[in-house]
Order: structure tokens, then C-alpha cells, then sequence
């Protein structure tokens, strides 16, 4: 015979019950809204994604190529109260560098930037075709237009930040990549067509 609970506990079991669905509906919204603001209660697996967003990435693609090399750019947000420097870059797919587009004998080149990019305290900081961008050198297999590549930052302090971007065709942007200006490229091509 099934027992049957008395009119005035089921009301407060049912309260309990809704509390404890309103709880873990509001940890799920905030996991999947990518807020990596820390909570009272933040568990190590939420300081990890925190510690991992250095910088806001808005944006990020990849131009597709199917050998050689190409480039990768998004929209960095340092929203710090410090400036930060992105000392390097990896993916799976090629040897990567950052890069930047200077004057050299007269022309517009491209070469490995020294020092770092560094995006001020409180600001945006472009990846884009004509300027500065994350260069990918040689490419191991083909990037194909829909396919997405995870890149991880690596910076100064020491932290890294891996973000995920898609790739695109693009044809603008013809740069001339002059391998005697700045860090030498061996056995790199000597043009390429940098994606935004």
C-alpha cells in the first residue's frame, strides 16, 4: 500500500525541489553564455576557463589555402587593467609566427614582428589582412574552406588561451613576404595571400 505523505510536508519538498532546478538551470545558463566571470562557488574546472580568457577573441578566421602558407586574424579585447603581450602562437596544422606588415627598401613587406603584439589595457586590438596576423608557414595538409582550426596564444606572463576559428576563402590582401627583412625563412615561398 504506497504511503501517503501528509498536505503540509509536500508543499516544502516541493519548494526544495524547484530551488535545487533553479540552481543547476542558472550554473548551466552561465557555463553556456561564456562568462568566465569567477562565482563565489567557482569549482577548479571554472578557474581553468577563467585563467584561459586572457582576451576576449571576436571574430577569428582563417584564410584557406591548400599548401603553403596562409594566416589567421580576429579581433583581440584586452578588458584588463594591464596591458598584455602575445609572445607566440601554435596550431596543429603548421609552425606558426606573428607577423606584421612594415616599410622595408622602399615596399610594404611582411616579417616576423619582434616583440610581440600588444594589446593596451582596455582596448581592441586588430589581427587583419594588411596588418598584423598570426601566420601560419607550412602547412601540413590542406585548410579548406568550413574547416575549423583551435589555435592556443601563448603570452609574457606565461598563460596561454586556446580559441577555435573557421576557415574561409579569401583573395585580397596580396602580400609580398620578404624573408631578408626580419627573421630569416628558409625554404618558405616568397608571396602569399593573407586572409582577414
Amino acid at each position: 500500500m504506497p504511503s501517503v505523505l501528509p498536505r503540509r510536508f509536500l508543499r516544502p519538498a516541493a519548494l526544495l525541489t524547484g530551488a535545487a532546478l533553479s540552481v543547476s538551470l542558472a550554473a548551466c545558463a552561465s557555463s553556456q553564455d561564456g562568462s568566465t566571470a569567477p562565482t563565489p562557488s567557482a569549482s577548479a574546472s571554472t578557474a581553468v576557463t577563467v585563467e584561459a580568457g586572457v582576451l576576449g577573441v571576436r571574430d577569428p578566421w582563417v584564410k584557406a589555402a591548400d599548401e603553403g602558407m596562409t594566416a589567421a586574424f580576429a579581433t583581440l579585447v584586452n578588458d584588463s587593467d594591464t596591458d598584455v603581450t602575445i609572445t607566440g602562437a601554435t596550431t596543429e596544422v603548421s609552425p606558426m609566427e606573428l607577423h606584421e606588415m612594415a616599410m622595408a627598401d622602399g615596399k610594404m613587406v611582411m616579417r616576423a614582428k619582434q616583440g610581440g603584439v600588444v594589446i593596451k589595457a582596455k582596448s581592441e586590438y586588430k589581427l587583419e589582412p594588411g596588418g598584423d596576423h598570426l601566420m601560419l608557414m607550412d602547412l601540413a595538409k590542406p585548410v579548406r574552406a568550413g574547416d575549423e582550426l583551435a589555435f592556443t596564444l601563448s603570452f609574457a606572463d606565461g598563460r596561454t588561451q586556446t580559441f577555435r576559428a573557421v576557415a574561409k576563402p579569401f583573395t585580397g590582401a596580396q602580400e609580398s613576404y620578404a624573408p631578408g627583412h626580419g627573421e630569416p625563412m628558409p625554404d618558405m615561398p616568397t608571396s602569399h595571400s593573407p586572409a582577414p
